[in-house]
């Protein structure tokens, strides 16, 4: 009986044997090249098999992986590599190349059968980079032990098996991608690659591949809503679809639902701690996040005291659990990331006496309004609503009479007027949360992840408001 096929990307696929001997082939060039164990190895590439065989390659020699974002100008991959002082590098991007040596994923690779150690468990790993919305990336590092409890909570939490099939258009670098690729290929299940996110390419490979789970940050969601042919389609192989990184947009994912049939399930992550919370994966409750997924502890805490808060009470959102990155660097930052061993998501959101997850908003993005504190979330899920709205992000600037005002950024897909936007908020939000500025753009700067660049937004609409 043949090995069945583990990962496939355009018109090749790979079995596991494949991979592993292609992984020994790489880290005995990596190995000859001075790579040791407990160095770092810079990794910039594309989503491609390459990547998945250089990172399991890196790992394989004790060493750990620099994940640079394929989308990094040479400004942040300058910033991530005076900070990780990788040794060494390895990739398919051009602007590495100029930053240090790289070996090139392009050059062709060769099998080999030599053994190999295994890297101990408190080993570093790998280190990813948190977003950076209020400034430059961290680095988050993460070692065999608690990555590999990462990928047991989420393998759980999706309730995947070797049935299940994927396909993954998320960037490796980022945590979820990586998590996905890497709790596939532990569990046997099937996964395509793809270069790129393109919503054609993914809705004609759910059909033809027949894929179970797909995975959908806020981007993909929109693009599945907006899509004006999504119900010729055969969807119908979907056990569900998960929207990670933000918070669902209810009037989104029910439009996608409404259209195709499609059950939607959120979860909950961060860079430093992977795997928070998730849904019920039948009969989820897409106005939470989910409940806190086993072997994961929750608690909110006071924003101004610090004390843990009874049910329903809002604050800081708080997590403990051994997956939990052993810190950042610069190691500076890491004593402020915890309190008494929880790690400090920055998230607001409250817990029901059941468990289930609300998260507010971001602690930092929040805009304090007359006193109020007011959730750029909250006004953003109203404008999502309008049809004519096809993205928006929602800001504070400083007021003199207020302490701030509230902006909104919105680009229209169809006509519309700042004052009906305004006043649908009006008619469904407290009178303090009206923004007093709605101004169009072309675009909403976004992370791949998903996360609205708040920051970069405001920058850019300085001057006009």
């Amino acid at each position: 009986m043949s090995e069945a096929i583990a990962l496939a990307f355009e018109e090749r696929e790979y079995t596991l044997s494949e991979l592993d001997a292609l992984t020994r082939g790489m880290a005995t060039a990596l190995r000859d090249r001075g790579v040791r164990p407990g160095g770092r190895v810079a990794l910039m590439s594309s989503n491609r098999p390459e990547f998945v065989i250089a990172l399991r390659a890196i790992w394989l020699l004790g060493a750990s992986a620099v994940l640079l974002s394929p989308a990094w100008k040479r400004t942040e991959i300058d910033h991530a590599l005076a900070l990780t002082k990788p040794a060494h590098a390895v990739g398919d991007q051009p602007v590495l190349a100029e930053a240090m040596p790289m070996l090139s994923l392009d050059e062709p690779i060769s099998p080999a059968d030599r053994a190999f150690d295994e890297p101990p468990p408190s080993a570093d790993a790998l280190f990813v980079f948190s977003s950076g919305t209020t400034g430059m990336p961290k680095a988050v590092r993460h070692t065999h032990a608690s990555f590999a409890v990462a990928v047991r909570h989420w393998r759980d939490a999706l309730g995947l098996s070797s049935a299940d099939r994927m396909q993954i258009m998320t960037p490796p670098s980022h945590i979820l991608g990586l998590l996905n690729i890497a709790m596939a290929l532990e569990t046997g299940t099937w996964i395509r690659l793809h270069s790129r996110f393109d919503i054609d390419v993914m809705l004609r490979h759910i059909e033809s591949d027949r894929i179970t789970i797909e995975m959908a940050v806020a981007p993909i969601a929109l693009a599945l809503a907006a899509h004006p042919d999504l119900e010729r389609y055969d969807l119908s192989s979907l056990r569900y679809v998960m929207w990670c990184a933000t918070p669902v947009t209810e009037s989104v994912a029910a439009e996608v639902s409404r259209r195709a049939g499609i059950s939607w399930v959120t979860a909950y992550g961060a860079s430093e701690l992977p795997v928070i919370s998730c849904n019920d994966i039948t009969g989820a409750r897409l106005d939470t996040v989910g409940r806190a997924v086993p072997g994961v502890e929750l608690r909110v805490v006071s924003l101004d005291t610090g004390d843990v808060l009874a049910p329903d009470e809002v604050g800081e959102i708080q997590v403990r659990s051994g997956s939990a990155m052993a810190g950042y660097l610069p190691d500076s930052a890491t004593a402020d990331a915890f309190s008494d061993g929880w790690y400090r998501t920055g998230d607001v959101g409250h817990i029901d006496a059941e468990g289930w997850l609300r998260i507010t908003d971001r602690s930092k993005e929040m805009i304090k309004v007359r006193g109020f504190q007011v959730a750029p979330a909250e006004i953003e899920a109203v404008l999502h609503g309008h049809p004519a709205v096809g993205d928006c992000a929602v800001f504070g600037v400083p007021d003199a009479a207020n302490g701030e005002a509230i902006v909104a950024a919105v680009k229209a897909m169809s006509a519309v007027d700042a004052e009906e936007l305004v006043g649908l908020i009006g008619e469904r939000l407290a009178s303090y949360k009206r923004p007093s500025r709605v101004t169009f753009v072309d675009e909403i700067p976004r992370l791949p992840s998903g996360k609205v660049l708040r920051r970069v937004l405001k920058e850019r609409l300085w001057t006009s408001v």
